[in-house]
């Protein structure tokens, strides 16, 4: 079990030569040769995590099964919220957020190197992104995010002055109300059936 409860899927050698369409030998020798990440059980046996088998196959341009696409969804931090925003309105508005959402960790990220590697390794639920935020095209990032099962497809939700949609699952103007940030948060919350607690 992880540390929020959540079972963590793990993959034998031969289940991931199975995946992947090679015998088992094939397997054990990405482990032993370090292409691929993985553990031992007190009785020798390799173990491979879902995230590790599908940062493998991604990295070698490998499609996922369906099991392992749907062990990627799974692994979204559903109680993990990043703010994505220039540092000063992304400070002043972590400490109304966490009011707000009690039972949730709040991450943070101010540029698109550290939105990227914050999604890549924490993969949160829910990300509040600032559609202002200079460097890239938002309809396509938002897009990526949204679509590809390796950053769990987390609920996005864009702050912008116009009418920029982007895909995201809800667009809120600036000022942001907090009020209905919070509703969309509840709906949220009810359609995945995940419940956070404080």
């Amino acid at each position: 079990m992880s540390k929020d409860g959540r079972r963590v899927r793990i993959f034998s050698a031969l289940e991931v030569a199975n995946i992947c369409g090679v015998v088992n030998q094939t397997a054990i020798n990405w482990i032993r040769s370090g292409h691929l990440k993985a553990f031992t059980t007190p009785g020798g046996q390799y173990r491979i995590y879902a995230k590790d088998l599908a940062a493998f196959l991604d990295k070698r341009g490998m499609s996922a099964s369906g099991e392992v696409l749907q062990v990627m969804m799974e692994n979204a931090n559903w109680n993990v919220f990043m703010i994505a925003m220039e540092q000063n309105a992304n400070d002043s508005l972590k400490s109304e957020i966490e009011r707000l959402l009690p039972g949730y960790s709040i991450i943070q990220a101010y540029d698109w190197f550290e939105i990227g590697r914050k999604l890549t390794e924490e993969k949160p639920g829910f990300v509040l992104l600032d559609a202002d935020l200079p460097g890239v095209e938002i309809a396509k990032f938002v897009h990526t995010v949204k679509e590809d099962t390796f950053f769990g497809r987390p609920c996005v939700f864009l702050l912008s002055d116009g009418d920029d949609s982007a895909q995201a699952d809800v667009v809120f103007a600036k000022p942001l109300d907090l009020g209905r940030m919070k509703a969309a948060v509840d709906g949220f919350e009810r359609q995945i059936g995940v419940q956070i607690t404080a």
